[in-house]
């Protein structure tokens, strides 16, 4: 099994759905949490691990620990939703106003960085496995998109996408390629420093990126940054199953490399890739999506579900493919996203839905940190 680790970035606020800066106070008193350029939200990391059993306990106890901080702070809790939901976005609240890099960022993009998400790191260490782990993964990347969709609202308005959060995600570069070796994705990175393009290593927002503790150079996990934030730890370790399960199965198939076995050239592969993150902006599970082998048109839930059967096998012989069950829940029932959505339709407003969908996000946490983490959290 590969070593799994995510980056989840939370919005703090009252349970009313008003989203309020606490990162300075959380960072300055809880060890494990890093603060973001805007103070209203915050980030903790998961060490890397194997198994999804302690994966579980990990992305559920800094949460814990984070409701009995705010708790002490006063009537705070944590919002679920990728975006500002209900008000917010006409001003940014910067958390670190003497760091010269969050000038930049608030100057050059305002709130629209103000998102929450979830990274899925998983460990590659050899860099050629991983650049060609990370072209399939690009290429795949608006599936894990259509699964975590949780950002419908903006300012309190339904916006009319299932992602609002990256249908406004300044994606930077501007135009990223397939990156055909380590060799290549050096040069490139150095090219944009040198360009301005990017203005550290760091500065490289897109759907996928490799990673490591000294980029573009060493280098050792496949970075996932496309997907919303999955509040539900079981329906997060699930696309981080199909994730696994999809690398394992390139790890014997090269024909997986979509260098290799697409009909399409690599500018055209990264065009097509492109429309997809747009439509499943948009759509999510909805969507209709081009196939990067051949450009043939399916729908995003039904390339899913071709996916989930095409890796099942492999997730079974290393023993985690009840983990990668829980998709089969999403596809028949939706996403977030679509949930929220469906609500409503049944005549809610977003923030009677906001309420409710903290309030249900603070229910679910108790019950896996009682049933399965307490001698963790304790």
């Amino acid at each position: 099994m590969l070593t799994k680790g995510f980056e989840v970035e939370m919005y703090t606020g009252t349970p009313q759905g008003e989203i309020v800066g606490l990162s300075d106070r959380i960072v300055a008193d809880l060890e494990g949490f890093i603060r973001e350029p805007d103070s209203r939200n915050v980030e903790y990391t998961t060490a890397p691990f194997c198994r999804y059993e302690r994966l579980l306990c990990e992305l559920v106890r800094p949460r814990v620990r984070l409701r009995q901080y705010l708790a002490k702070l006063g009537n705070y809790t944590l919002i679920p939703g990728s975006t500002l939901a209900l008000g917010g976005g006409d001003r940014f609240y910067r958390s670190d106003p003497a760091n010269p890099y969050h000038d930049y960022i608030e100057q050059t993009y305002g709130t629209t960085v103000v998102t929450a998400s979830i990274h899925i790191n998983i460990g590659i260490s050899d860099p050629e496995m991983l650049m060609r782990a990370c072209r399939l993964v690009r290429v795949e990347a608006p599936l894990y998109l259509a699964l975590s969709a949780s950002s419908p609202f903006l300012n309190g308005k339904i916006t009319g996408n299932h992602s609002s959060r990256w249908s406004v995600f300044p994606k930077t570069p501007a135009h990223v390629p397939l990156f055909d070796s380590h060799r290549h994705y050096i040069q490139w990175t150095e090219e944009q420093l040198v360009l301005g393009t990017m203005r550290n290593v760091r500065h490289l927002w897109s759907a996928v990126r490799p990673n490591g503790d000294r980029r573009p150079y060493n280098l050792n996990r496949l970075e996932l940054r496309i997907s919303d934030l999955m509040t539900d730890p079981i329906a997060l370790l699930a696309i981080t199953a199909l994730l696994e399960s999809r690398l394992t199965q390139l790890m014997t198939d090269p024909s997986l490399d979509p260098l290799k076995g697409s009909s399409l050239s690599p500018e055209d592969l990264v065009a097509l890739t492109d429309a997809n993150e747009l439509a499943v902006a948009h759509r999510s599970l909805e969507a209709e999506l081009r196939h990067w082998k051949d450009d043939r048109p399916l729908l995003a839930r039904d390339w899913i579900a071709e996916l989930y059967e095409e890796v099942w096998g492999f997730a079974k012989a290393k023993g985690f493919s009840c983990f990668l069950s829980p998709l089969k829940k999403i596809l028949r029932e939706g996403n977030e996203a679509q949930r929220w959505l469906k609500n409503i339709d049944q005549g809610l407003t977003p923030h009677d839905v906001m309420i409710q969908a903290i309030e249900a996000m603070e229910f679910q946490e108790a019950a896996l940190s009682d049933d399965l983490c307490q001698p963790l959290v304790a």
